[in-house]
C-alpha cells in the first residue's frame, strides 16, 4: 500500500482521500491547522486553490524532497472564469516542479469534479483520472492508487502536457459556472 498525505481538506482534498481509503491506502488528511504536521504520505496531494500554492511550498518545500507530488490545481481566473493565470507556454504544475526540483512532480485529477471522484463514476463510465509527469515510476505509482479504488488512470503524457490538462480542467469548471453541465457532470474517456 501507498500512504498518501492531501493538503487541503476541501472538497477535492475529501474526495481524494475517498478514493484512497476506497483502495486501500493510508491516508493522511491535512488543512491549514495542521501546518506544523509533516506530510509523511508516499503521495503528497496539493489540493488547494492555486493561490494557496505559494504559501504551501514556502511551507513544506523542503519535507517534499523525494516524494511524489501531486498537482491538481486549475489556475483558472476566478472572477471572470476567461483565462487560466499562468503563461501560455507554462502551467502551474511546470512552476511546482521548479520550485521542487527534489520532487516528482505529477499533475492528476483536475480535469474532474469531487463529486465524480467520490462516486467513482461519470455517467455510466468509471471515473477517469489523467496524469501527466516526467517520471515514469511516479505515475505508475499513482495509477495503482487509482485503480486500485475502481476509477480509470489515463496516462496524458509528459509534464509539459500539464497545460493542456489545465485548460480542459478549465473547460469544465467554465461549462459548469455558466450551467451548462452539473458540478456532478464531467468528462468521460472511452477506450
Amino acid at each position: 500500500m501507498t500512504d498518501i498525505s492531501i493538503i487541503g481538506t476541501g472538497n477535492m482534498g475529501q474526495a481524494i482521500a475517498t478514493v484512497a481509503a476506497r483502495g486501500g491506502h493510508p491516508t493522511q488528511l491535512l488543512g491549514k491547522a495542521d501546518a506544523a504536521t509533516p506530510a509523511t504520505g508516499d503521495i503528497v496531494v496539493l489540493a488547494v486553490p492555486y493561490p494557496a500554492l505559494g504559501d504551501v511550498l514556502g511551507q513544506r518545500g523542503a519535507e517534499l524532497a523525494g516524494k511524489i507530488v501531486v498537482d491538481i490545481t486549475n489556475p483558472v481566473d476566478f472572477e471572470t472564469f476567461d483565462s487560466l493565470t499562468v503563461p501560455a507556454d507554462s502551467s502551474a504544475t511546470a512552476e511546482i516542479a521548479a520550485a521542487l526540483p527534489d520532487s516528482r512532480v505529477l499533475k492528476a485529477f483536475n480535469t474532474t469534479f469531487a463529486a465524480t471522484l467520490a462516486e467513482g463514476t461519470v455517467g455510466d463510465l468509471a471515473t477517469a483520472v489523467q496524469i501527466a509527469g516526467d517520471d515514469a515510476d511516479a505515475k505508475a505509482t499513482l495509477s495503482e492508487v487509482v485503480t486500485s479504488a475502481g476509477l480509470r488512470a489515463v496516462d496524458a503524457g509528459a509534464l509539459k502536457r500539464a497545460r493542456e490538462l489545465e485548460a480542459l480542467g478549465f473547460l469544465q469548471i467554465s461549462l459548469a459556472a455558466a450551467e451548462q453541465i452539473p458540478w456532478t457532470g464531467g468528462f468521460g474517456v472511452v477506450a
